[in-house]
């Protein structure tokens, strides 16, 4: 188990959470990722249970804006929430209905020092803007995946020896 601290750029905001997953290792390349936090054209979320999330400054700024899966549908499919800081509008985490025990910190957020990976997975290419596909730029050890991988955070961590 290791404790993370993390904060919004300005300061309004800050938080701790636990995670067994610290390894920061699989860029999300999907439209909401790249839209919502990805400066790089992706964005990197680790493992934190849902229980031990403590906002420690500025719980009464968060915002969350829930994301939505699929504009085109007929009935739009509704995907995470991610929270934020309004002042400066840097992400903070996520988290999904479907996981309670979980939220997913934005790796760019945390302030602890955090575990550098021996190898990434870039998933969800098929959605990545032509400017910041990683294919050619990836190591042999990395993984890519034009969608979402069969395999969760958690198991990633379990698989490689890399829980805290």
């Amino acid at each position: 188990m290791l404790h993370l601290k993390g904060s919004c750029h300005c300061g309004a905001v800050a938080f701790e959470v636990d995670t067994i997953a610290p390894v920061p290792f699989m860029r999300c390349y999907c439209s909401i990722c790249r839209k919502t936090s990805g400066g790089g054209g992706y964005t990197v979320n680790i493992l934190g249970q849902s229980s031990t999330l403590r906002i420690t400054q500025g719980a009464d700024v968060v915002k969350s804006y829930r994301a939505v899966k699929d504009k085109s549908a007929a009935v739009p499919v509704l995907c995470q929430d991610r929270f934020f800081c309004p002042t400066c509008a840097s992400y903070l985490w996520a988290r999904a209905e479907e996981w309670p025990e979980w939220i997913y910190p934005y790796a760019s957020a945390i302030d602890s020092e955090l575990p550098t990976p021996k190898a990434t997975a870039s998933i969800m290419l098929g959605s990545a803007a032509k400017w910041a596909d990683p294919r050619e730029l990836r190591k042999a050890e990395d993984e890519v995946f034009e969608e979402y991988p069969t395999y969760s955070l958690e198991q990633w961590h379990k698989e490689r020896n890399a829980l805290a």
